[in-house]
């Protein structure tokens, strides 16, 4: 059975979710948050050494890494769905895998500087500019692709919409997101879905799904 190694209010939440639309058994490990350091606690690196969510167990595996697990999982376990065929020739396959890796490859970057820097006070003020270029630059791009559209790929859910949506919610809570329209509408069409609304129910809290 496949095991979900479940950090609160982390990228594990959005795994939880594909779990919910895949329809296939599994079972959640909970971990909490120190509520101070607000770090994973100690035992998650007894799953994986790098003691960071989402990892999951299959059959003996041990995954980490959302990208992979996502892919791993609708590959593995979801009978034809929510990826298209494997034809490096065809434009949805390249766009899906582009999508899959441009979530944590480029868009959670400045995210995570802002995080991180905004910690730094006045001492981080000399980076404030490029960060908050970067973030109008990859949000500009994410609501021009989704311009039309209801899904990133195709006319139906696939992984890159997973993949992506916690560019959105860690988004809404730390970058410019108001602005962009469909980038708002996206998040609000993904988190109605009713495998969503299960995922939050199975994960306890999850802060950022209050944000619009």
């Amino acid at each position: 059975m496949i095991t979900l190694h479940h950090l609160n209010d982390s990228r594990s939440q959005r795994i939880l979710w594909l779990l919910e639309e895949l329809g296939k058994p599994y079972e959640v490990v909970r971990y909490q948050r120190d509520p101070v350091t607000n770090l994973a606690p100690p035992a998650l690196k007894a799953v994986h050494p790098l003691g960071k969510s989402p990892v999951i167990t299959d059959e003996g595996e041990v995954i980490a890494e959302s990208g992979l697990i996502v892919d791993y999982l609708i590959r593995r376990h979801g009978d034809g769905r929510f990826a298209p065929a494997m034809d490096f020739q065809s434009r949805d396959f390249i766009a899906y895998q582009h999508w899959l890796h441009f979530a944590e490859g480029s868009a959670m970057l400045p995210l995570l500087l802002k995080l991180y820097v905004g910690r730094l006070g006045d001492a981080g003020k000399p980076l404030w500019p490029r960060i908050e270029g970067e973030l109008h630059n990859h949000f500009a791009y994410i609501n021009q692709a989704l311009e039309g559209r209801e899904y990133f790929v195709g006319d139906s859910l696939t992984g890159a919409d997973v993949q992506m949506s916690f560019v959105f919610e860690a988004g809404s809570s730390r970058g410019p997101f108001e602005q962009y329209p469909n980038m708002v509408a996206f998040k609000q069409r993904m988190q109605l879905r009713p495998a969503y609304q299960r995922a939050l129910k199975v994960g306890g809290p999850y802060r950022f799904a209050a944000n619009s």
